[in-house]
């Protein structure tokens, strides 16, 4: 039934938000939602086919006329345009979990290799599960990670992969890199 697999990709990609890990890229899911969109296109087309003339590229198709048609390609429109979203969905919280291991310091490639090589052995460790990241998903970590040296690069006194919480103390000790004379805050 179309939207089940959409539904199932969804439900993994919100099982990912919760993983201190990333887990293997589901790619026969991807694909399978990537057909059926295919299909429903496919559909989409054939019934439009009967309206279209070989003088003009736009079909002349009148919903107040053929209603059980219009009905038939607001399904298969809103299918595919849902199935669409699940799919940007899914990929944008494993592009979200791949920064944050970035910006946590770990190495999702090294990761991937060392799982590689224990299912190779036979070791287990998760065999047969597939790769835990797409081709695509390696050359976005690759670029991703070389743009946050680079970015990281220019202020090397500064550890930017720091914690962002404030602290929840009344007296801090604060550690000076610079002294930059008096510095003034809104309370004194």
């Amino acid at each position: 039934m179309y939207g089940d697999q959409g539904n199932k990709l969804v439900q993994h990609a919100k099982r990912i938000q919760s993983l201190p890990h990333l887990p293997p890229h589901h790619t026969d899911l991807t694909r399978t939602l990537i057909r059926e969109v295919h299909d429903l296109n496919a559909n989409v087309t054939a019934l439009l086919a009967p309206y279209t003339s070989p003088d003009s590229p736009t079909p002349a198709f009148n919903p107040s006329a053929n209603p059980a048609t219009a009905c038939a390609l607001l399904v298969n429109h809103l299918c595919m345009r849902r199935n669409k979203r699940c799919l940007l969905a899914y990929h944008r919280v494993r592009a979200e979990k791949v920064e944050e291991l970035c910006w946590r310091g770990y190495d999702v490639v090294e990761y991937q290799q060392e799982r590689r090589r224990r299912e190779q052995q036979g070791g287990g460790g998760g065999a047969g599960m597939g790769n835990v990241l797409s081709a695509e998903e390696e050359e976005y970590l690759s670029r991703y990670s070389e743009m946050l040296l680079g970015y990281k690069g220019r202020w090397t006194d500064v550890d930017l992969t720091g914690s962002l919480e404030p602290p929840r103390d009344l007296f801090i000790d604060v550690r000076v890199l610079n002294d930059v004379g008096e510095v003034q805050t809104e309370y004194g």
